[in-house]
Order: structure tokens, then sequence, then C-alpha cells
């Protein structure tokens, strides 16, 4: 076992840092106060100036489409277990993924497009994502029922002639809120009378189809992430072309697998860079400051929290690496137990780790004049996006049961979710 990165990822992790040295930190107070100005002008749903300046600027240093596999359509791709250090760097500001072109849903909507759209669909919305010239947003989780368990979606994705007409209700679609969004990738039930895991497909909506109509911006702890957003949105009549249709009626669990897998990895690596900066600002701010005739980072207490800290960190680096090489070397299927983990571990760590850092901080944690109280709201979220944590926990255990009982199925599905 090799628990060093190669020369080409540390050449790579080299060239990110100083990227986010020169720019990205920098600029990071610029870019929330844009959108503060943004909304006190009337409408933060614009995007922001900061990060277009910014991106050809990654472009120029080969910093661009990273997370996508080696080819013609992405010449500086990379595997997941090469991608994954790059995610942690990204993960420590908020808006730092956008720059490289990196950011969520789109870089699972772009795989999903590499892997299962027809070349037209690619010509049309693929090359336009990866020149970050539009954004996307993926259409799953709906209000009216338990989303957690995906058999439960009601949207229905009915053929009609040589097209699909979708009626729905959609909410936590998250990017929807972005102007740049220009298509939606849904997923709905072409046949409710299938077996249970063959009812579902997923569909390509262009976002500006008669008959879409967004409702709402929903609220993350107060947080409504503009110009990103997370949307509520309604799907009435929505008439699409039959080839908008992926791989073919009843194949959208299968796709579903195939496109949650490299996300789960993209978002825990990104935790891990949060958790990182977290520990990072909580050591500096109990070095800066006395309490009761002592520096706070000699009381005891913050010395068993700092440990903790780091192994928990480690524990879930590890973890996720191993997930990575395993997606890379034997497939998503055979890496399922690992993927799960790490969603699990992954945000719980994290969150816990932000809040000794905002206790550190004291008042000041929760305000915005630090990062903490935004990245726990986002940390904190992650136990839901992409399936709670107890919907995982559940097919880990009974993955490690079957393996000790033989009357236990050997083959156990893994959740299709992305929250409640």
């Amino acid at each position: 076992m090799n628990f060093d990165y190669t020369d080409k990822v540390k050449a790579m992790q080299a060239r990110l840092i100083a990227f986010m040295d020169e720019h990205i930190y920098p600029n990071e107070k610029r870019f929330f106060q844009e959108i503060a100005d943004n909304r006190a002008a009337g409408n933060p749903w614009i995007p922001t100036k900061i990060v277009e300046e910014l991106k050809p600027l990654a472009r120029k240093a080969g910093l661009w489409n990273l997370f996508l596999p080696h080819s013609k359509r992405a010449p500086e791709g990379l595997s997941n277990l090469e991608y994954a250090p790059m995610c942690e760097i990204m993960g420590r500001v908020p808006f730092a993924a956008e720059v490289f072109n990196c950011s969520a849903p789109d870089t699972g909507n772009m795989e999903t497009f590499e892997r299962y759209a027809s070349e037209a669909l690619k010509d049309q919305w693929l090359e336009p994502l990866l020149r970050g010239d539009i954004r996307s947003a993926f259409l799953m989780t709906e209000p009216d029922v338990a989303s957690s368990d995906a058999t439960n979606i009601q949207c229905s994705i009915r053929r009609e002639g040589e097209h699909y007409v979708i009626n729905g209700r959609k909410w936590w679609s998250s990017g929807a809120g972005d102007p740049r969004c220009a298509v939606y990738i849904v997923m709905g039930k072409t046949d409710p009378d299938a077996p249970r895991h063959s009812q579902q497909s997923m569909i390509i909506v262009p976002a500006n189809s008669p008959g879409v109509e967004i409702l709402r911006p929903l609220s993350v702890f107060g947080y409504d992430d503009a110009p990103h957003g997370h949307m509520e949105v309604l799907l009435k009549n929505v008439r699409v072309p039959v080839g908008n249709l992926l791989l073919g009626e009843g194949r959208g669990f299968e796709i579903a697998q195939g496109r949650l897998g490299p996300g789960r990895i993209h978002h825990c690596m990104r935790t891990i860079g949060c958790a990182e900066r977290a520990l990072e600002l909580m050591c500096k701010r109990l070095n800066s400051r006395t309490a009761f005739g002592k520096v706070l980072s000699s009381q005891g207490v913050w010395h068993e929290r700092i440990a903790e800290s780091r192994i928990m960190i480690e524990q879930a680096r590890l973890l996720t690496l191993k997930a990575a090489y395993m997606m890379d070397t034997v497939g998503n299927k055979i890496a399922k137990t690992e993927i799960a983990m790490i969603k699990v571990i992954a945000p719980v760590m994290a969150t816990q780790i932000i809040d000794w850092a905002i206790q550190a901080h004291g008042a000041g944690g929760v305000s915005d004049d630090f990062p903490l109280a935004y990245a726990y709201a986002h940390q904190r979220t992650l136990r839901l996006a992409d399936g709670p944590d107890e919907v995982h926990r559940n097919s880990i255990a009974k993955l490690e049961l079957a393996r000790h009982i033989a009357t236990m199925p050997q083959e156990v599905d893994m959740p299709v979710t992305r929250g409640s």
C-alpha cells in the first residue's frame, strides 16, 4: 500500500495551492460583499464578477474540469483518487470550486452527460457546461414524499408520440437559482407499474421549457446561497423530445448509482478541506486569546478538542481516499460500502470540528465575521443531502450482516437518495 500522492498529484496540488493563495483567499470577502451589494440593490440572483474574472485565470493555469476522467473533452481530467486531494483544497473556501468549473451539481451532471447521454445531447449541453458558459441543476427530491427513499418519487414522465410530458413538483433543486442555469436533469416515473427499481427514469429538460416555473428559493439555516440557490420548481405539462431520455425507460436508478458515487467523493473531500480550515482557525484563535490569566491554547479542554479534531480528520481522509481508490480500481458497485461510510463520517466529523471552532471564537464564531457559521450550516445540511445518515447506516449494516448470516441476501441495494 502506498500512502503518498504521486508526483503528478503533488505538482498539481502545488499549483492549486498557489492559485488559492494568490486569487481565492484574498477575494473571499469581496465575493460575499458583492452578493450583499447585489442583495441591497434588489437582486442577489446574478453571477458574481469576481468568479467570472477568476475563471479565465484558472483555465490558463491548467486547473479546469479536473473532475472528469482523462478524455478528449477533459485533457486535464484526473482519476477519483487523483482528484480527491484537489477537492480538499477547493473545499476550504465555499466558492472556490466554481472558479475551476468543479462545483456541484454541475460536476455530477457533466459526468451523467458524459456517461449516459447521446452525442447530440453532449454537443448541446455538455460542451457549454465544460466551457463554463452555462450552469445546471439536478431535480430529484420532492416536497410531498420522503425522498430519502427514491422509489417514493411521484413526478410523472409520460410518453405522448415523439415527446415525453413531465408533471411534478421538485425542491432542493440546487443551482436552479442561477440565471445561467440552462438545463435540468430530472428524475421521475415512466412506469409506476414496473418493478420497484425499474419505474424511474432520468430526462433532460431545458430550463426555459414552457411549463417550468421557479416557485421560490429555499433557505439553509437562514442562508439562501444566492446566486446559486436551492429552488422549489414546478413542472406542469413540460414537453421534451423522446431523445432527451437518458439510456431508456426504467434506468433511472442505474444512472443515479453511477452519478452519486463520484459526487459523494467530491462532497466528502471538500468537507475534509472545510474541517482542516476550521481546525486551523481554531488553533490560531486559541493561540491569540487570553482568558483568566492564561492563553486559551494552554487549557486542557482545548488540547483534547484539538487532538480529537486531528484524529477525526485523518480517519475521514484515509477512508475517503480508500473509497476513491476502490472506485478507480474495482468500480462503484464493489466500493459501495466505503462510499456509504464516507458519506456518514465526513459531515459528522466536520460539524463537530466546526462546532468546537465556533466555541473557540466565542460570539464571533456565529457571526459572518468568520467563515464558521456558514460552514456549519453547509456541513450540517450534508447530513441530509445525497441521503440522510440513517439511510446510509442502514445499508452499511445490511452489508455487514450479509457477511455473517447465511439467511441474509448477499446483494444489498445501496440508497439512491437526495434527502427527505
